[in-house]
């Protein structure tokens, strides 16, 4: 970068990789994985920053510490040469928790969204908060239908699986009404779990601004729930794999009836 100096007529050369690793490091952990890797090829000082523990460590979720713990696998942090080397093989590979049972997470990329790549009804944008590169960010849609599809092979046999959508909701948000319903089943299956879940904004009193009120209950309605990292989540279903056959398991969320915006 050049700036004339008014004065001399003389360009003033700002040269970014002046400064510090540590400060370089700083700026690349606001960006995503994927910039992450594309700064290694600026120069050798933003190499070190982007490969760096300090960035990948913000790329993993703030519970990464917990789910390496909780592996019934051979994965151990110690055995990765850096932070980063144990991102992508969290994001590659799934991982056996508790007892052996298999627990997989969706990106929003990994989903079918309706009208997903209009960007008059949603956005993709980064979160910084999240452990993917990006989220869907929902504007204004009239036909609201998002489905997740996966091999019933990759999930434990004789186990009984909750399906849940993890969230955000804008201060201001509103729509849903009437709420979504949300279905958990395989093709090959007779019945599928089905119920109302209410995703907008609950009731909230003064004080508790930054809490969830649930509205009054309803029949098989589900409602959301704080996590610890931020997100709210909400139960859609739940699904007992059997085994055995191969089967395709889906998972959808949707609402036609009325426009639904700003989640």
């Amino acid at each position: 970068m050049e700036i004339e100096n008014e004065r001399n007529c003389l360009p003033c050369v700002a040269d970014i990789s002046v400064l510090p690793e540590g400060c370089i490091s700083d700026i690349v952990s606001l960006t995503t994985p994927k910039d992450a890797c594309t700064a290694c090829a600026v120069s050798p000082i933003f190499g070190a920053a982007a490969e760096s523990n300090a960035v990948w460590e913000r790329f993993l979720p703030s519970d990464y510490q917990a789910i390496v713990a909780r592996s019934s696998s051979s994965l151990d942090s110690l055995n990765f040469s850096s932070k980063k080397h144990l991102y992508l093989s969290l994001s590659d590979n799934p991982i056996l928790i508790d007892d052996n049972k298999k627990c997989y997470l969706l990106s929003a990329r990994d989903l079918c969204i309706i009208w997903g790549d209009t960007p008059q009804y949603w956005r993709w944008v980064s979160q910084s908060e999240s452990r993917f590169s990006e989220v869907a960010e929902l504007n204004y849609v009239w036909w609201f239908d998002i489905r997740g599809k996966m091999s019933t092979s990759m999930l434990s046999p004789k186990t009984n699986y909750a399906a849940y959508l993890v969230f955000k909701l804008r201060r201001r948000a509103s729509g849903f009404n009437p709420p979504p319903k949300a279905s958990v089943g395989t093709t090959g299956g007779v019945e599928d779990y089905k119920q109302t879940v209410c995703l907008g904004l609950p009731a909230r009193e003064p004080r508790q601004q930054d809490q969830i009120v649930p509205s009054p209950p309803q029949q098989h309605n589900s409602h959301p729930k704080q996590r610890k990292d931020g997100w709210l989540e909400i139960k859609l279903g739940e699904f007992f794999n059997e085994g055995g056959e191969e089967d395709q398991l889906q998972i959808r969320l949707m609402e036609v009836e009325a426009g639904t915006g700003n989640p």
